[in-house]
C-alpha cells in the first residue's frame, strides 16, 4: 500500500497578506494586491505595476518567532539571506507552527526533509556597476583589483551565494534542523508546485516522514523585470493597476509580476496520527510534464498542460467526474488562458463546463516560483471553508475561454477534490490534486 499523504500545516506571505489567513479573506473578498511599483525605477517602462509586498522581513522579528529546538541563530543569517527567502522563512514558521514542530525534539532530523522553487536572486544594477567599476580600474596583465573590491567599497562577500537557487533549501534546512532530502527545484512558474509533489512521493517512497514543501520568488527589481518586458509577457495596457490581471478576459494582454512564498508540512499520514498534529488536507496526486515545444510559448494544443493534469488524476486514482474545482494557472496572458481552457476541455469532456474554474493571479499577480505553492495554500483553506475564490476583472467574455470562472465574487460552495496547476514558462508543467481530509 502507498502511504497516504496529509497537510499539516501551510503558511503564504502575498501581497494581500503577511500570512494565510489575511490572504484568504481578502482574496475572497475579491480584493487586488497589485499596485504601482515603488522599489525600483520603471520610469518609461511600459509596465509599471507589480504585486509588491510594501515591507522589509526583519530576521531579528522572524528569529523571536522561531521553534526553540532552531539551532541557528537567524540573526546571523542577514548576509547570507534574501528577500525571497525572508518571506520564506516567515511562511515556513506559520506553517510549523500550526503542524506543532515547534520545539518538538522528538522527530528524528534525518526523517525530516525540505523541497523548494526558488531561482536565486537577481544582481543589482548597483552591484554590477560596483564590479565593473574595478574591472575597468585595472589594467590588461591585470584586469581585476581584488583587493580594492574586497576592501574599498565593501562589495558583499556573499552575493555568490545568494543567487545560487539551493541557497533557500540550504537555509530553511538548517534553521529547522531538517537532515533528510534537500532539493531544489528550478522549473519556472511550475516550481513551487512541482516542489510540493516531489515532496510527496519522497515520502510515498519512505524516505522521509515529514518535508517542508514550497515555493518563494521575489524578481521585482530592474534586472528580474526586464527581461518580461523586452519579450512583451507583461501587461502594458490597464486603466487601473487592481484592473490590469485579468485571466480569461477578452481584453486581457500579459501578466503582472508579483513576489511572495507559500509553504505546505507534508506528513505521512499514521505518523502524523501518532503525534497528534491537525490535519487539513489530504495529498491526493500529482502530474508533471514538458510541453518540448518552444521556450516562450505553450504548446498551442496544450499538450503538455493535458499531459500533467491526466497523470495527476491517474495518480489520485481519480476520473474527470472526480474534482470539483480547478485552481487555474491563468496568467493573464492570451495564449496560456486560452491553451488551458481547451486544455481542460480535452481531459475533463463533458464535465469541463460544470467544474467551477478560477485563477488566483487575478487578486495576487505571477508570484513565478511561489505561485504552485500559494495556490496550494489556498485551495486548502478553501476546502475547508467551503469557499470557491473568484476570478476578479471578468468583465468580458471571450469565445475562445468559455468555461466558468467565478467571475468577479467568490462563492460559497461545498467541495471536497481541486486540481491545482502550474504550467512553466518553458513548457514546465505540475497538476496537483489536493482532497478534503475525511479521516
Amino acid at each position: 500500500m502507498t502511504p497516504r499523504v496529509v497537510i499539516t500545516g501551510y503558511g503564504v506571505v502575498t501581497p494581500l497578506g503577511p500570512n494565510a489567513e489575511e490572504s484568504f479573506n481578502r482574496a475572497s473578498e475579491g480584493q487586488s494586491g497589485i499596485s504601482m511599483i515603488q522599489s525600483f525605477d520603471t520610469t518609461a517602462m511600459p509596465c509599471r505595476i507589480g504585486g509588491e509586498i510594501k515591507r522589509e522581513p526583519s530576521l531579528d522579528a522572524i528569529g523571536k518567532t522561531l521553534p526553540s529546538n532552531s539551532k541557528i541563530d537567524i540573526r546571523r543569517l542577514e548576509k547570507y539571506t534574501p528577500r525571497p527567502i525572508k518571506f520564506m522563512i516567515e511562511a515556513t514558521v506559520e506553517a510549523a507552527r500550526q503542524a506543532g514542530l515547534h520545539g518538538n525534539i522528538s522527530i528524528p532530523p534525518q526523517r525530516m526533509g525540505v523541497a523548494l522553487g526558488y531561482h536565486g536572486e537577481n544582481p543589482s544594477v548597483s552591484d554590477m556597476m560596483f564590479v565593473h567599476k574595478f574591472y575597468k580600474s585595472g589594467n590588461k596583465s591585470n584586469p581585476w583589483d581584488m583587493k580594492a573590491l574586497s576592501n574599498a567599497g565593501g562589495y558583499p562577500y556573499f552575493s555568490f551565494f545568494r543567487r545560487k537557487s539551493d541557497v533557500s533549501t540550504a537555509l530553511l534546512g538548517g534553521i529547522f534542523d531538517c537532515k533528510g532530502p534537500n532539493i531544489s527545484i528550478t522549473s519556472a512558474c511550475s516550481a513551487g508546485a512541482q516542489a510540493i509533489g516531489e515532496a510527496a512521493e519522497i515520502i510515498r517512497d519512505g524516505a522521509a516522514d515529514i518535508m517542508i514543501a514550497g515555493g518563494c520568488d521575489s524578481a521585482l527589481n530592474f534586472m528580474g523585470f526586464v527581461g518580461f518586458v523586452l519579450i512583451k509577457a507583461m501587461t502594458e495596457k490597464y486603466t487601473a493597476p487592481e484592473k490590469a490581471s485579468r485571466p480569461f478576459d477578452r481584453k486581457r494582454n500579459g501578466f503582472v509580476m508579483s513576489e511572495g512564498a507559500g509553504v505546505v508540512i507534508l506528513e505521512e499520514f499514521e505518523h502524523a496520527k501518532r503525534r497528534g498534529a491537525p490535519i487539513y488536507a489530504e495529498f491526493l496526486g500529482y502530474g508533471s510534464s514538458a510541453d518540448a515545444y518552444r521556450i516562450t510559448d505553450p504548446h498551442p494544443k496544450g499538450e503538455g498542460a493535458i499531459l500533467s493534469m491526466q497523470a495527476a488524476l491517474k495518480d489520485a486514482s481519480l476520473d474527470a467526474g472526480g474534482i470539483d474545482y480547478i485552481n487555474a494557472h491563468g496568467t493573464s496572458t492570451i495564449m496560456n488562458d486560452q491553451t488551458e481552457t481547451e486544455a481542460i476541455k480535452q481531459v475533463f469532456g463533458s464535465w469541463a463546463a460544470s467544474i467551477p474554474i478560477s485563477s488566483n493571479k487575478s487578486m495576487i499577480g505571477h508570484t513565478i516560483a511561489a505561485a504552485g505553492a500559494i495556490e496550494c495554500v489556498l485551495s486548502i483553506i478553501g476546502i475547508n471553508k467551503s469557499i470557491i475564490l473568484p476570478t476578479i476583472n471578468y468583465e468580458n467574455p471571450d469565445p475562445k475561454c468559455n468555461l466558468n470562472y467565478v467571475p468577479n465574487e467568490a462563492i460559497d460552495c461545498p467541495h471536497r477534490r481541486v486540481l491545482s496547476n502550474s504550467f512553466g514558462f518553458g513548457g514546465q508543467n505540475a497538476s496537483l490534486i489536493i482532497g478534503k481530509y475525511e479521516g
